[in-house]
Protein backbone atom coordinates (compact mmCIF):
# COMPACT_ATOMS: atom_id res chain seq x y z
CA UNK A 1 0.00 0.00 0.00
CA UNK A 2 1.35 3.44 -0.96
CA UNK A 3 0.08 5.31 2.08
CA UNK A 4 -2.25 4.97 5.01
CA UNK A 5 -4.47 7.62 6.55
CA UNK A 6 -4.52 6.96 10.28
CA UNK A 7 -6.61 10.00 11.18
CA UNK A 8 -9.09 9.26 8.41
CA UNK A 9 -9.68 5.78 9.76
CA UNK A 10 -10.14 7.17 13.26
CA UNK A 11 -12.69 9.72 12.06
CA UNK A 12 -14.60 7.00 10.20
CA UNK A 13 -14.64 4.76 13.26
CA UNK A 14 -15.76 7.56 15.55
CA UNK A 15 -18.53 8.57 13.19
CA UNK A 16 -19.71 4.97 12.91
CA UNK A 17 -20.18 4.95 16.68
CA UNK A 18 -22.08 8.22 16.44
CA UNK A 19 -24.40 6.70 13.84
CA UNK A 20 -25.18 3.79 16.15
CA UNK A 21 -25.89 6.26 18.88
CA UNK A 22 -28.11 8.57 16.94
CA UNK A 23 -19.91 11.79 -22.44
CA UNK A 24 -19.98 15.50 -21.91
CA UNK A 25 -20.45 15.67 -18.17
CA UNK A 26 -24.23 15.49 -18.42
CA UNK A 27 -24.77 18.38 -20.84
CA UNK A 28 -27.98 18.39 -22.81
CA UNK A 29 -26.29 17.35 -26.04
CA UNK A 30 -25.44 13.98 -24.47
CA UNK A 31 -28.83 13.52 -22.78
CA UNK A 32 -31.13 10.72 -23.77
CA UNK A 33 -32.55 9.04 -20.69
CA UNK A 34 -35.99 7.60 -20.23
CA UNK A 35 -35.87 4.65 -22.61
CA UNK A 36 -36.75 2.30 -19.78
CA UNK A 37 -39.89 4.29 -18.95
CA UNK A 38 -40.59 6.73 -16.17
CA UNK A 39 -38.78 5.85 -12.91
CA UNK A 40 -40.95 5.05 -9.93
CA UNK A 41 -41.31 7.62 -7.18
CA UNK A 42 -38.73 7.25 -4.42
CA UNK A 43 -37.07 9.29 -1.67
CA UNK A 44 -36.35 12.69 -3.19
CA UNK A 45 -38.31 12.04 -6.41
CA UNK A 46 -42.05 12.64 -6.58
CA UNK A 47 -42.46 11.70 -10.23
CA UNK A 48 -41.70 15.18 -11.59
CA UNK A 49 -38.94 16.79 -9.51
CA UNK A 50 -35.57 15.41 -8.39
CA UNK A 51 -34.40 16.90 -5.10
CA UNK A 52 -30.67 17.01 -4.36
CA UNK A 53 -29.00 17.91 -1.07
CA UNK A 54 -26.33 20.56 -0.47
CA UNK A 55 -24.39 20.42 2.81
CA UNK A 56 -22.11 23.43 2.85
CA UNK A 57 -20.89 26.25 5.13
CA UNK A 58 -23.31 29.01 4.11
CA UNK A 59 -22.30 31.14 7.11
CA UNK A 60 -19.04 31.64 9.01
CA UNK A 61 -15.48 32.09 7.65
CA UNK A 62 -15.64 29.20 5.15
CA UNK A 63 -18.82 30.58 3.57
CA UNK A 64 -16.49 32.43 1.16
CA UNK A 65 -16.06 28.98 -0.40
CA UNK A 66 -19.45 27.42 0.33
CA UNK A 67 -21.62 30.19 -1.10
CA UNK A 68 -20.03 30.36 -4.58
CA UNK A 69 -19.83 26.55 -4.72
CA UNK A 70 -23.56 26.36 -4.09
CA UNK A 71 -24.25 29.08 -6.65
CA UNK A 72 -22.26 27.02 -9.17
CA UNK A 73 -24.48 24.01 -8.41
CA UNK A 74 -27.55 26.19 -8.87
CA UNK A 75 -26.56 27.81 -12.16
CA UNK A 76 -25.85 24.46 -13.79
CA UNK A 77 -29.18 23.04 -12.69
CA UNK A 78 -30.96 26.25 -13.72
CA UNK A 79 -29.48 25.64 -17.16
CA UNK A 80 -30.62 22.00 -17.14
CA UNK A 81 -34.09 22.96 -15.90
CA UNK A 82 -34.40 25.51 -18.71
CA UNK A 83 -34.01 22.57 -21.11
CA UNK A 84 -36.75 20.59 -19.39
CA UNK A 85 -34.69 19.04 -16.60
CA UNK A 86 -32.85 15.75 -16.31
CA UNK A 87 -33.34 13.79 -19.56
CA UNK A 88 -35.58 16.65 -20.66
CA UNK A 89 -38.28 15.61 -18.17
CA UNK A 90 -37.46 16.05 -14.51
CA UNK A 91 -36.63 19.41 -12.93
CA UNK A 92 -33.97 19.57 -10.20
CA UNK A 93 -34.46 21.31 -6.86
CA UNK A 94 -31.66 21.89 -4.34
CA UNK A 95 -32.21 21.37 -0.61
CA UNK A 96 -29.56 23.48 1.14
CA UNK A 97 -28.39 23.18 4.75
CA UNK A 98 -25.66 25.17 6.51
CA UNK A 99 -22.89 23.04 8.05
CA UNK A 100 -20.58 25.89 9.15
CA UNK A 101 -17.70 23.56 8.17
CA UNK A 102 -18.29 21.48 11.31
CA UNK A 103 -18.31 17.68 11.00
CA UNK A 104 -20.82 17.11 13.81
CA UNK A 105 -23.24 19.66 12.38
CA UNK A 106 -22.79 18.10 8.94
CA UNK A 107 -23.97 14.78 10.39
CA UNK A 108 -27.02 16.48 11.91
CA UNK A 109 -27.93 18.23 8.69
CA UNK A 110 -27.45 15.02 6.70
CA UNK A 111 -29.86 13.17 8.97
CA UNK A 112 -32.31 16.06 8.61
CA UNK A 113 -32.56 15.87 4.81
CA UNK A 114 -31.53 12.36 3.80
CA UNK A 115 -35.12 11.15 3.48
CA UNK A 116 -35.99 14.05 1.19
CA UNK A 117 -33.24 13.82 -1.44
CA UNK A 118 -32.11 11.42 -4.15
CA UNK A 119 -28.42 12.26 -3.64
CA UNK A 120 -26.12 15.04 -2.37
CA UNK A 121 -24.66 17.22 -5.08
CA UNK A 122 -22.30 18.92 -2.62
CA UNK A 123 -20.67 18.20 0.76
CA UNK A 124 -17.96 20.74 1.51
CA UNK A 125 -14.81 19.79 3.36
CA UNK A 126 -12.61 16.77 3.95
CA UNK A 127 -13.49 16.26 7.62
CA UNK A 128 -17.25 16.82 7.07
CA UNK A 129 -17.23 14.33 4.19
CA UNK A 130 -15.43 11.76 6.33
CA UNK A 131 -17.99 12.35 9.07
CA UNK A 132 -20.95 11.38 6.89
CA UNK A 133 -19.23 8.68 4.82
CA UNK A 134 -20.34 5.81 7.11
CA UNK A 135 -23.92 7.10 6.88
CA UNK A 136 -23.73 7.33 3.10
CA UNK A 137 -22.61 3.71 3.01
CA UNK A 138 -25.32 2.45 5.34
CA UNK A 139 -28.01 4.50 3.54
CA UNK A 140 -26.77 3.58 0.03
CA UNK A 141 -26.60 7.30 -0.75
CA UNK A 142 -24.22 8.97 -3.22
CA UNK A 143 -22.64 12.38 -2.57
CA UNK A 144 -20.32 14.73 -4.46
CA UNK A 145 -17.56 15.96 -2.11
CA UNK A 146 -16.45 19.58 -2.42
CA UNK A 147 -13.03 18.38 -1.41
CA UNK A 148 -10.18 16.98 -3.49
CA UNK A 149 -8.70 14.40 -1.17
CA UNK A 150 -7.35 11.35 -2.98
CA UNK A 151 -9.17 9.05 -0.55
CA UNK A 152 -12.48 9.81 -2.31
CA UNK A 153 -11.45 8.18 -5.60
CA UNK A 154 -12.06 4.59 -4.48
CA UNK A 155 -15.26 5.26 -2.51
CA UNK A 156 -18.33 4.11 -4.46
CA UNK A 157 -20.65 6.36 -2.42
CA UNK A 158 -18.74 9.47 -3.51
CA UNK A 159 -18.69 11.27 -6.84
CA UNK A 160 -15.52 13.39 -6.85
CA UNK A 161 -14.46 15.82 -9.55
CA UNK A 162 -11.06 17.34 -10.24
CA UNK A 163 -7.47 16.34 -9.61
CA UNK A 164 -6.88 15.44 -5.93
CA UNK A 165 -5.00 17.68 -3.51
CA UNK A 166 -2.12 15.21 -3.55
CA UNK A 167 -1.79 15.73 -7.31
CA UNK A 168 -1.79 19.51 -6.85
CA UNK A 169 1.07 19.18 -4.37
CA UNK A 170 3.07 16.76 -6.54
CA UNK A 171 2.77 18.93 -9.63
CA UNK A 172 3.64 22.04 -7.60
CA UNK A 173 6.89 20.40 -6.51
CA UNK A 174 7.64 19.42 -10.10
CA UNK A 175 7.08 22.98 -11.30
CA UNK A 176 9.19 24.49 -8.55
CA UNK A 177 12.10 22.14 -9.31
CA UNK A 178 11.93 22.51 -13.10
CA UNK A 179 10.66 26.06 -13.77
CA UNK A 180 10.21 27.79 -10.42
CA UNK A 181 13.84 28.40 -9.53
CA UNK A 182 14.34 25.41 -7.22
CA UNK A 183 16.47 22.27 -7.34
CA UNK A 184 16.88 19.09 -5.32
CA UNK A 185 19.11 20.88 -2.84
CA UNK A 186 16.59 23.66 -2.17
CA UNK A 187 15.27 23.90 1.36
CA UNK A 188 11.65 22.83 0.84
CA UNK A 189 9.17 23.17 3.71
CA UNK A 190 5.45 22.79 4.35
CA UNK A 191 2.81 24.58 6.43
CA UNK A 192 -0.42 22.62 6.69
CA UNK A 193 -3.77 22.73 8.47
CA UNK A 194 -3.75 20.25 11.37
CA UNK A 195 -6.44 17.89 10.08
CA UNK A 196 -7.12 15.42 7.27
CA UNK A 197 -7.20 18.24 4.71
CA UNK A 198 -3.71 19.29 5.75
CA UNK A 199 -2.57 15.67 5.68
CA UNK A 200 -3.55 15.43 2.01
CA UNK A 201 -1.24 18.24 1.00
CA UNK A 202 1.57 16.86 3.17
CA UNK A 203 1.17 13.43 1.57
CA UNK A 204 1.54 14.88 -1.88
CA UNK A 205 4.72 16.74 -0.98
CA UNK A 206 6.23 13.69 0.72
CA UNK A 207 5.38 11.46 -2.26
CA UNK A 208 7.03 14.01 -4.56
CA UNK A 209 10.10 14.08 -2.31
CA UNK A 210 10.52 10.32 -2.69
CA UNK A 211 10.00 10.42 -6.45
CA UNK A 212 12.01 13.57 -7.18
CA UNK A 213 14.85 13.16 -4.71
CA UNK A 214 14.50 16.19 -2.44
CA UNK A 215 14.01 16.49 1.34
CA UNK A 216 11.33 18.29 3.34
CA UNK A 217 13.47 20.15 5.86
CA UNK A 218 10.71 21.62 8.06
CA UNK A 219 6.94 21.15 8.48
CA UNK A 220 4.63 23.37 10.52
CA UNK A 221 1.00 22.67 11.50
CA UNK A 222 -1.75 25.02 12.64
CA UNK A 223 -5.35 24.84 13.83
CA UNK A 224 -8.17 26.41 11.84
CA UNK A 225 -8.80 29.92 13.12
CA UNK A 226 -5.40 30.43 14.74
CA UNK A 227 -4.89 34.11 15.55
CA UNK A 228 -1.10 34.30 15.83
CA UNK A 229 1.17 32.56 13.34
CA UNK A 230 4.42 34.14 14.49
CA UNK A 231 5.67 30.85 15.94
CA UNK A 232 5.20 28.84 12.75
CA UNK A 233 6.59 31.59 10.53
CA UNK A 234 9.56 32.00 12.87
CA UNK A 235 10.28 28.28 12.67
CA UNK A 236 10.14 28.28 8.87
CA UNK A 237 12.39 31.33 8.70
CA UNK A 238 14.78 29.68 11.14
CA UNK A 239 14.90 26.62 8.88
CA UNK A 240 15.92 28.94 6.01
CA UNK A 241 13.13 27.62 3.77
CA UNK A 242 13.49 28.50 0.09
CA UNK A 243 9.98 27.26 -0.69
CA UNK A 244 6.89 26.55 1.45
CA UNK A 245 3.88 24.53 0.33
CA UNK A 246 0.75 25.81 2.10
CA UNK A 247 -2.46 23.90 2.79
CA UNK A 248 -5.02 26.25 4.35
CA UNK A 249 -8.37 27.92 3.83
CA UNK A 250 -8.48 31.60 2.80
CA UNK A 251 -8.94 33.32 6.17
CA UNK A 252 -5.97 31.49 7.68
CA UNK A 253 -3.90 31.83 4.50
CA UNK A 254 -4.32 35.61 4.52
CA UNK A 255 -3.13 35.81 8.13
CA UNK A 256 -0.20 33.49 7.42
CA UNK A 257 1.02 35.58 4.47
CA UNK A 258 0.43 38.77 6.43
CA UNK A 259 2.59 37.45 9.26
CA UNK A 260 5.28 36.37 6.79
CA UNK A 261 5.27 39.83 5.19
CA UNK A 262 5.66 41.54 8.57
CA UNK A 263 8.53 39.21 9.41
CA UNK A 264 10.14 39.87 6.01
CA UNK A 265 10.12 36.13 5.39
CA UNK A 266 10.12 35.77 1.60
CA UNK A 267 10.29 32.19 0.35
CA UNK A 268 8.48 31.04 -2.78
CA UNK A 269 5.02 29.90 -1.62
CA UNK A 270 2.95 27.32 -3.49
CA UNK A 271 -0.60 27.19 -2.14
CA UNK A 272 -3.20 24.44 -2.46
CA UNK A 273 -6.34 25.69 -4.25
CA UNK A 274 -8.62 26.29 -1.18
CA UNK A 275 -5.98 28.61 0.30
CA UNK A 276 -6.99 31.39 -2.07
CA UNK A 277 -10.00 33.65 -2.49
CA UNK A 278 -10.28 36.70 -4.72
CA UNK A 279 -10.86 39.08 -1.79
CA UNK A 280 -7.23 38.57 -0.73
CA UNK A 281 -6.11 40.54 -3.79
CA UNK A 282 -7.94 43.58 -2.39
CA UNK A 283 -6.28 43.28 1.03
CA UNK A 284 -3.06 44.69 2.46
CA UNK A 285 -1.30 41.36 1.84
CA UNK A 286 -1.88 41.52 -1.96
CA UNK A 287 1.54 42.98 -2.88
CA UNK A 288 3.31 40.21 -0.94
CA UNK A 289 1.15 37.54 -2.59
CA UNK A 290 1.70 39.02 -6.04
CA UNK A 291 5.45 38.72 -5.59
CA UNK A 292 5.83 35.43 -3.75
CA UNK A 293 2.70 33.24 -4.06
CA UNK A 294 1.77 30.64 -6.70
CA UNK A 295 -1.66 28.98 -6.47
CA UNK A 296 -2.16 25.35 -7.56
CA UNK A 297 -5.62 24.62 -8.96
CA UNK A 298 -7.14 23.34 -12.21
CA UNK A 299 -8.73 24.53 -15.42
CA UNK A 300 -8.28 28.05 -16.71
CA UNK A 301 -8.64 31.59 -15.44
CA UNK A 302 -12.07 33.19 -15.28
CA UNK A 303 -13.01 34.84 -18.56
CA UNK A 304 -10.72 32.79 -20.84
CA UNK A 305 -13.14 32.43 -23.76
CA UNK A 306 -10.64 30.37 -25.75
CA UNK A 307 -11.69 27.44 -23.53
CA UNK A 308 -15.11 26.10 -24.69
CA UNK A 309 -16.31 25.19 -21.21
CA UNK A 310 -15.52 28.66 -19.87
CA UNK A 311 -17.28 30.32 -22.78
CA UNK A 312 -20.43 28.23 -22.20
CA UNK A 313 -20.32 28.77 -18.44
CA UNK A 314 -20.05 32.55 -18.78
CA UNK A 315 -23.12 32.60 -21.03
CA UNK A 316 -25.08 30.64 -18.42
CA UNK A 317 -23.87 32.89 -15.61
CA UNK A 318 -25.05 35.91 -17.57
CA UNK A 319 -28.47 34.32 -18.02
CA UNK A 320 -29.09 32.80 -14.60
CA UNK A 321 -26.84 34.67 -12.13
CA UNK A 322 -25.65 37.96 -13.65
CA UNK A 323 -24.65 39.19 -10.18
CA UNK A 324 -22.10 36.36 -9.80
CA UNK A 325 -18.54 37.59 -9.39
CA UNK A 326 -15.56 35.70 -10.85
CA UNK A 327 -14.76 32.80 -8.52
CA UNK A 328 -13.16 29.41 -9.11
CA UNK A 329 -15.18 27.85 -6.30
CA UNK A 330 -18.23 28.65 -8.42
CA UNK A 331 -16.59 26.68 -11.26
CA UNK A 332 -16.02 23.72 -8.96
CA UNK A 333 -19.68 23.66 -7.90
CA UNK A 334 -20.73 23.98 -11.53
CA UNK A 335 -18.59 20.94 -12.40
CA UNK A 336 -20.00 18.95 -9.47
CA UNK A 337 -23.49 19.52 -10.82
CA UNK A 338 -22.40 18.47 -14.31
CA UNK A 339 -21.09 15.15 -12.98
CA UNK A 340 -24.24 14.56 -10.95
CA UNK A 341 -26.36 15.28 -14.03
CA UNK A 342 -24.55 12.55 -15.95
CA UNK A 343 -25.30 10.07 -13.16
CA UNK A 344 -28.96 11.09 -12.91
CA UNK A 345 -29.46 10.85 -16.66
CA UNK A 346 -28.02 7.33 -16.64
CA UNK A 347 -30.32 6.44 -13.73
CA UNK A 348 -33.33 7.75 -15.67
CA UNK A 349 -32.21 5.82 -18.72
CA UNK A 350 -32.16 2.72 -16.52
CA UNK A 351 -35.60 3.62 -15.14
CA UNK A 352 -34.41 3.69 -11.52
CA UNK A 353 -33.87 6.79 -9.36
CA UNK A 354 -33.75 4.84 -6.12
CA UNK A 355 -30.55 5.02 -4.08
CA UNK A 356 -29.41 1.66 -5.43
CA UNK A 357 -30.33 2.81 -8.92
CA UNK A 358 -28.29 6.00 -8.61
CA UNK A 359 -25.31 4.10 -7.20
CA UNK A 360 -25.53 1.64 -10.10
CA UNK A 361 -25.73 4.48 -12.59
CA UNK A 362 -22.61 6.13 -11.13
CA UNK A 363 -20.66 2.97 -11.95
CA UNK A 364 -21.90 2.92 -15.55
CA UNK A 365 -20.83 6.38 -16.73
CA UNK A 366 -17.46 6.52 -18.46
CA UNK A 367 -15.04 9.38 -19.02
CA UNK A 368 -16.67 12.79 -18.57
CA UNK A 369 -15.18 15.87 -20.21
CA UNK A 370 -15.48 19.20 -18.45
CA UNK A 371 -14.50 21.11 -21.59
CA UNK A 372 -11.34 22.66 -20.19
CA UNK A 373 -12.74 24.20 -16.99
CA UNK A 374 -11.71 21.01 -15.18
CA UNK A 375 -9.83 17.86 -16.05
CA UNK A 376 -11.52 14.91 -17.72
CA UNK A 377 -12.48 12.26 -15.16
CA UNK A 378 -12.82 8.53 -15.88
CA UNK A 379 -15.60 7.15 -13.70
CA UNK A 380 -17.10 3.65 -13.79
CA UNK A 381 -16.56 1.26 -10.86
CA UNK A 382 -14.72 2.99 -8.01
CA UNK A 383 -11.92 0.42 -8.10
CA UNK A 384 -10.93 1.51 -11.61
CA UNK A 385 -11.63 5.26 -11.55
CA UNK A 386 -8.91 7.54 -12.85
CA UNK A 387 -9.05 11.23 -11.85
CA UNK A 388 -7.26 14.03 -13.69
CA UNK A 389 -3.50 14.21 -13.12
CA UNK A 390 -2.94 17.79 -14.27
CA UNK A 391 -2.66 21.08 -12.37
CA UNK A 392 -2.82 24.69 -13.49
CA UNK A 393 -0.48 27.02 -11.66
CA UNK A 394 -1.66 30.62 -11.24
CA UNK A 395 0.11 33.84 -10.39
CA UNK A 396 -1.66 36.34 -8.14
CA UNK A 397 -2.68 39.29 -10.29
CA UNK A 398 -5.18 41.82 -8.88
CA UNK A 399 -5.93 43.12 -12.39
CA UNK A 400 -7.42 39.76 -13.43
CA UNK A 401 -10.93 38.43 -12.72
CA UNK A 402 -10.74 36.58 -9.38
CA UNK A 403 -7.17 37.85 -9.04
CA UNK A 404 -5.43 34.97 -10.80
CA UNK A 405 -3.45 34.81 -14.02
CA UNK A 406 -2.44 31.52 -15.65
CA UNK A 407 1.25 30.85 -15.07
CA UNK A 408 1.37 27.30 -16.44
CA UNK A 409 -1.62 25.38 -17.77
CA UNK A 410 -1.91 21.60 -17.45
CA UNK A 411 1.24 20.64 -15.55
CA UNK A 412 1.30 16.82 -15.43
CA UNK A 413 4.42 15.32 -13.88
CA UNK A 414 5.60 11.72 -14.12
CA UNK A 415 5.22 11.46 -10.34
CA UNK A 416 1.57 12.55 -10.57
CA UNK A 417 0.94 9.81 -13.14
CA UNK A 418 2.45 7.23 -10.76
CA UNK A 419 0.37 8.15 -7.72
CA UNK A 420 -1.96 5.33 -6.67
CA UNK A 421 -5.25 5.69 -4.78
CA UNK A 422 -6.57 3.86 -1.72
CA UNK A 423 -9.91 3.93 0.11
CA UNK A 424 -10.42 6.20 3.11
CA UNK A 425 -10.23 3.30 5.58
CA UNK A 426 -7.34 1.43 3.91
Amino acid sequence: MQWKRGKAAMVLAATALLVVACGGAGDEEQSGGGQAGRPATTAGFDGSTIRLGVLSPLSGPIAVIGQPLTEGNQVWFDHINSRGGIAGRYKVELVQEDTQYQPDLTVQQYNKIKGDVVALTQVLGTAPTLAILPLLKSDRMIAAPASLDAIWVREENLLPVGAPYQIQAINSMHHYLTEGGGNRNSRICTMVQDDVYGEAGQEGVEFAAREMGFQVVNSQKFKVGTENYAGQIGALAGARCDMVFLTATPTDAGKIWGTAAQAQFTPRWYAQSPSFVGALTKSAVAPYMQRYVTVAAEGTEWGDRSVPGMRDMLARVQRFAPQQQPDYYFVFGYNQARAMTAVLEKAVENGDLSRDGVLKASQEIGTLSFDGVGGDYTYGPAATRNPPRSTTLFSVDPSKPFGLSTLKYGVTSDAARKFQFQKADS
